[in-house]
């Protein structure tokens, strides 16, 4: 009898594995967008416009809700591809949360990043799928001397995120990163610059001085807080930023305050 219970208790384990595989091959992009159409809440819909979200296609679902459907759904990078094409904004959220970063390549972070229309979309795709792709790096620094608005803002929100996910990029890559920050302190578009507050919130280590990050955020509008949240996110062990001159008066202010902080010893609790 304990032969046969163990027999029979086998294969109930192993139809429990391939039912699970199945319902994760299941999902097709009429399914999801299915899916998606009965999620939409017509309050969160209304309240997009006052967060900045202004796209023409969009049902209304909360961040919860979406990374919910995305852990039901699993890793699918070829479905991504699929659900970005539909233009639906929560679809390309999805995307972003589906995608599998070690697929990605620049050919498609380009063509992704030239379909941006938004800023929670931009950081979506930065956060969640560029920040672990092989050519993350690479397009910061083609994305920082771009025109457009949000392509720009995806090359500081990238490193924004790279600052704690990237534990193998040396503090020297973000340090020379300064001078990228100061050549675009000029442009003062609203969701560009918004993304200088995002290095300075996202993440903060224990080691990191109070009065440091205080001053960060209240430059938020300015690429300088944007320097200074991302290299304070890697430590104190960022002491060795270079020092030079700017031809950017306000932002040279403050990186000249932030380097001021770095050759300060750092103090006791």
């Amino acid at each position: 009898m304990k032969a046969r219970s163990q027999s029979f208790s086998t294969p109930k384990k192993l139809s429990s594995r391939v039912s699970r595989k199945r319902a994760a091959r299941g999902w097709t992009r009429a399914h999801i967008l299915r899916e998606l159409k009965q999620l939409a809440n017509p309050q969160v819909r209304a309240k997009m416009a006052y967060f900045g979200v202004n796209v023409p296609k969009a049902h209304g679902i909360s961040q919860p809700v979406l990374h919910a459907l995305a852990r039901r759904i699993g890793k699918n990078h070829k479905l991504a591809e699929q659900l970005w094409l539909s233009e639906i904004h929560e679809a390309r959220i999805l995307a972003t949360l589906i995608g599998e970063a070690e697929k990605v390549t620049a050919g498609q972070m380009e063509r992704w990043a030239r379909k941006f229309d938004s800023w929670d979309v931009v950081d979506a795709a930065c956060c969640y799928l560029y920040a672990g792709a092989a050519p993350a790096w690479r397009q910061v620094e083609a994305w920082s001397r771009r025109r457009e608005e949000f392509v720009k803002r995806a090359a500081f929100s990238l490193v924004a995120y790279l600052s704690y996910k990237d534990k193998q990029a040396s503090d020297a890559r973000f340090e020379r990163f300064l001078r990228v920050i100061e050549r675009e302190a000029r442009d003062g578009r609203n969701f560009r610059a918004q993304s200088g507050e995002l290095g300075a919130t996202e993440y903060r280590e224990e080691k990191l001085a109070p009065e440091s990050i205080g001053d960060s955020r209240s430059g938020a509008h300015s690429q300088a807080g944007f320097a200074i949240g991302a290299l304070d996110c890697r430590g104190r062990s960022a002491r060795t930023a270079k020092r030079g001159s700017t031809e950017a008066t306000v932002t040279k202010g403050r990186v000249k305050r932030w380097r001021r902080r770095q050759r300060q010893p750092q103090r006791r609790k």
